[in-house]
């Protein structure tokens, strides 16, 4: 498993949001000895796999507003040293055509992404097909594609989608759980019963996984340019990953306490505490959000799902795209052999 000598020194992954528990197999790999840039935003230490040194070192940098908002993509694109990027399904086919990138390996076999409602107040509603029949109102993030995927496919009507959500429990709290909100199954599950105390009681959800939006969140991957000379560096990098997986599954705590120290010094407005790690670690086994998907491997790809991610996108992205679902991700460096 020894990195050294195949991949760069230290081995630089850009990450699209703040250090939580979906990120957790990337922690899993950094070693006790790691440092915290508060300045930038990143996490530096040797790269470890269950007591293994691996032989180089390891860094995690942070995305979201660490990177001005920017994509993933578009900021590998800008910055030479990083050579691995967080991309999603969706992501990819959007910004094919100015930053592409190929995934290696998919650490969630499910993307966290949900809608969620108030079971108080629509008792009856038990999926996001129910709340398109019962034509609630659904608030969203701006610029996203999967509430144009759902109305496409007519599990929601367009007039019920309202593009205003700003990521503040605020309109669902005074609205007293009148309207349905997008949120991530790892976070808001527990925040809005252990945190929000102006809400302070459980809520009900579906995932969009569930519903039909069937993206890779969160894969790991690279500049097609890049995809040859990282290649034999990725031959013993990705088995690492898929490993890391199953590990950091099993045993989450000491990657979860450096995700909860760098968020803390960060000092920045995201907080993230060692139960809403313990509770995003436990959520992605009971929701499936980890797994083997439809084989018994971990981190690949499948090929018939990839393809129809973009049937569904293409009222969204038009006919003529410059590339092919095969092209957004190789399973050439994954193990078959290694799953939970």
């Amino acid at each position: 498993m020894d990195l050294g000598g195949v991949c760069p020194s230290p081995l630089v992954v850009q990450t699209d949001w703040f250090p939580e528990s979906e990120q957790g197999a990337l922690y899993h790999l950094i070693g006790d000895d790691y440092t915290v840039d508060a300045s930038n935003q990143r996490v530096r230490g040797s790269m470890v796999l269950d007591g293994t040194d691996l032989g180089i070192e390891f860094e995690v940098r942070s995305g979201g507003p660490a990177i001005g908002f920017s994509p993933v993509s578009s900021h590998m694109y800008a910055d030479d040293s990083i050579h691995l990027g967080l991309a999603s399904t969706d992501f990819q086919m959007r910004h094919w055509d100015d930053a592409p990138l190929v995934s290696v390996v998919a650490p969630l076999e499910k993307s966290p992404q949900m809608i969620m409602w108030d079971p108080q107040t629509y008792p009856n509603v038990h999926s996001i097909a129910d709340l398109g029949r019962e034509g609630v109102t659904v608030n969203v993030f701006g610029g996203g594609v999967f509430s144009s995927v759902l109305v496409a496919q007519g599990t929601l009507s367009r007039e019920q989608v309202d593009a205003s959500y700003d990521g503040a429990p605020a309109r669902f709290v005074s609205e007293g759980g009148a309207i349905a909100q997008e949120g991530f199954a790892t976070l808001d599950v527990y925040t809005y019963e252990h945190v929000h105390q102006q809400w302070g009681r459980p809520v009900a959800f579906q995932l969009l996984h569930d519903a039909g939006f069937e993206v890779y969140r969160q894969n790991i991957a690279v500049r097609p340019r890049d995809l040859e000379s990282m290649r034999p560096c990725l031959e013993r990098l990705v088995p690492v990953i898929q490993r890391a997986v199953i590990s950091f599954t099993a045993s989450p705590d000491r990657a979860n306490a450096t995700i909860v120290d760098a968020v803390d010094k960060y000092r920045s407005f995201w907080t993230y505490t060692p139960d809403m790690a313990a509770f995003a670690a436990q959520a992605q086994r009971a929701f499936g959000l980890v797994g083997n998907g439809p084989d018994s491997t971990v981190g690949n790809f499948e090929a018939t799902r990839v393809q129809r991610v973009l049937d569904g996108l293409l009222p969204v992205l038009g006919d003529n795209l410059p590339f092919l679902a095969e092209d957004l991700y190789t399973n050439e460096f994954i193990d078959d052999s290694i799953g939970f």
